[in-house]
């Protein structure tokens, strides 16, 4: 069924599948315009256009049309942002905003928003000087800084609207996530897990900036936001101020949860979901107890922030494996009848299909090679961690997969309605793990653990996987060199878009897996590519190349490679990355002739 080119006996092309897209208040409407205006396209983190001039038939006829270049050179993995005839960039620190003018040959540069930042920030952020992108609404352009300050840009001028610190990085806190704007509201999160931060999402009024709610990944209900209108659907997330009785006295207080993955909004049932990250620190002995509300995901209300459901992925996570990756929210038809559902690619290596009104687990199915757990019980939710892999203190335990980055860290999927295909970019690594003790002291690191990573099985670093969500498996795989820390962008025209570390920009079949067409940067990808319909009327498709973040701090962070540890192990599984691949920076655009 699998390999390096894809599947010979893929399904065939279906009528299109019903997705979440029509949502019931007009203000929220995602119509297919040629822009994208929200890091996920949608609102319901598909990452699908309807364009489809560029297709499956002549996606090899692709050819450069223009470059730009930010002069940055930590890694890029951000998406840009096209509204009307202008093209939005948010480089990663110093977190400089670019508008370019699409309506002009070259797309040449129309104006440059520079935000005062503290220079100290960069001591604390844990994998590179990331940021994931901005958001469009209202005729304001939202986005973070990497020292925790949200701005509001004109996107018109590129004045400053407003701008509002909500985050200390004297206690190791940063901002490295995509905003996303919801019913009035810029909803944000921190970073800095390893760095003992209490996570948090927080939502701040669109028009002047002001804090309208903040919600804990720990602490007491009230903190949480948990009140009466909280239903989880498990009897073990229900009971008073969890998120204090299921840590060690005080724990919470430095417990992690950060939350600098996706959100996604149903207009329909009216909630956002997002997720949550590791416990910290890493050591597992040093926080027994499930660690509420860690390494979950929340369903809640953006008027208020209240709790309405919560599941979680991996209680008392013990491998890093966090739980902030996108959820893409789909009507699918599952034993006999259509059900509203969110499907989401876990680092903890299995593909879950959850109802999104009420947090049921429908189906949890591996999509990666896995030692740490036993599997998902589907009566009662419950993740069942393989005692034989689990940390210890004083002990090496070894050949743990996945390993910490996960089977899948933040790169995100795509969905096809056409072809009802999830298309996954992830990992295929594997670790080495012991468990120290870790001592608090603010702003510095609160890991507790050494890790060497590798390769898993087949020597292979990473894998692009079409998944069936009904069918519950692979339709086709692709096996990389590297790990793919790109996203991946599906379209109409049938093409499915994402790169490589190794310096790849790839369009292959959505159907097979076939690659249709590539492209060589000049370094490696790890950004969100998009398309859009540019003012000439043709379809275009951009992707910055830049190779870092977590993966790629070997060539970005000047790394030796002879030291597996570094990186917090990361360097272990690419020494080699360097031989492979430059620092780099640079916007590709692509179009038919």
């Amino acid at each position: 069924m699998t390999g390096e080119y894809g599947s010979k006996d893929a399904p065939p092309r279906l009528p299109a599948l019903t997705t979440h897209f029509a949502p019931t208040r007009s203000n929220v409407t995602v119509p297919e315009d040629g822009q994208w205006t929200m890091p996920a396209r949608d609102y319901a983190s598909t990452r699908f256009s309807g364009l489809n001039q560029i297709n499956a038939r002549n996606a090899g006829n692709l050819r450069l049309a223009w470059t730009w270049s930010d002069c940055n050179v930590y890694g890029h993995e951000g998406a840009p942002l096209v509204v009307g005839g202008t093209m939005y960039w948010v480089s990663p620190f110093p977190n400089q905003l670019y508008a370019l003018d699409l309506t002009r040959p070259g797309a040449p540069l129309k104006w440059t928003y520079k935000p005062p930042l503290q220079l100290a920030a960069q001591g604390v952020a844990c994998c590179d000087k990331v940021n994931r992108g901005a958001a469009y609404a209202d005729g304001r352009i939202f986005f973070n800084t990497l020292d925790n300050q949200v701005v509001a840009v004109d996107a018109a001028t590129g004045a400053e609207a407003w701008r509002v610190r909500i985050g200390d990085i004297n206690r190791g806190e940063t901002m490295t996530m995509a905003p996303l704007v919801v019913k009035g509201k810029v909803l944000v999160g921190n970073s800095g897990g390893e760095m003992g931060v209490r996570g948090w999402l927080t939502a701040l009024d669109a028009a002047t900036g002001t804090i309208a709610w903040r919600a804990y990944s720990t602490g007491p209900d009230a903190d949480v936001l948990i009140g009466p209108n909280f239903k989880p659907f498990y009897e073990g997330d229900r009971g008073k101020d969890l998120g204090v009785t299921s840590w060690p006295p005080n724990a919470w207080e430095t417990g992690g949860g950060t939350v600098w993955g996706w959100i996604s909004y149903d207009p329909a049932l009216d909630l956002v979901y997002y997720g949550t990250g590791n416990p910290g620190p890493w050591n597992p002995e040093q926080r027994p107890g499930d660690n509420k509300w860690t390494a979950g995901i929340f369903a809640r209300d953006p008027d208020d922030g209240q709790a309405r459901w919560f599941y979680q992925w991996s209680p008392h996570d013990v491998h890093d494996y966090d739980g902030v990756n996108e959820q893409i929210l789909l009507d699918l038809p599952l034993g006999g009848r259509t059900r509203q559902v969110l499907v989401r690619a876990e680092r903890n290596g299995y593909v879950y299909v959850l109802d999104r009104a009420t947090g049921q687990v429908l189906s949890a199915d591996p999509f990666a090679h896995i030692t740490s757990s036993l599997g998902v019980d589907l009566k009662t939710g419950a993740y069942l961690p393989n005692p034989r892999a689990s940390p210890r203190m004083g002990t090496v335990v070894r050949n743990i997969c996945p390993a910490s980055p996960g089977a899948k860290d933040w790169q995100p999927a795509a969905f096809s309605p056409r072809t009802r295909l999830m298309y996954i970019p992830h990992n295929n690594l594997c670790m080495d793990y012991e468990a120290v003790e870790a001592n608090y002291i603010a702003g510095t690191p609160y890991v507790g653990a050494n890790v060497t990573m590798h390769a898993g099985p087949g020597g292979h670093r990473g894998e692009f996987t079409a998944w069936d969500p009904v069918r519950r498996k692979p339709a086709w795989k692709i096996r990389e060199r590297f790990p793919v820390w790109s996203g991946a962008l599906a379209t109409a025209g049938d093409v499915v878009f994402y790169g490589t570390m190794d310096r790849w920009f790839r369009a292959v079949d959505a159907a097979t897996g076939r690659i249709l067409w590539q492209f060589r940067t000049a370094s490696g990808i790890i950004g969100q590519p998009i398309t859009f319909r540019g003012p000439d009327g043709k379809q275009y498709v951009a992707i910055f190349d830049g190779v870092g973040g977590w993966a790629g701090a070997v060539v970005s962070g000047d790394l030796s490679p002879e030291d597996p540890t570094a990186a917090l192990g990361f360097v272990g599984a690419m020494s080699d990355l360097p031989d492979h691949t430059e620092k780099g920076g640079t916007l590709y655009v692509f179009a038919l002739p």
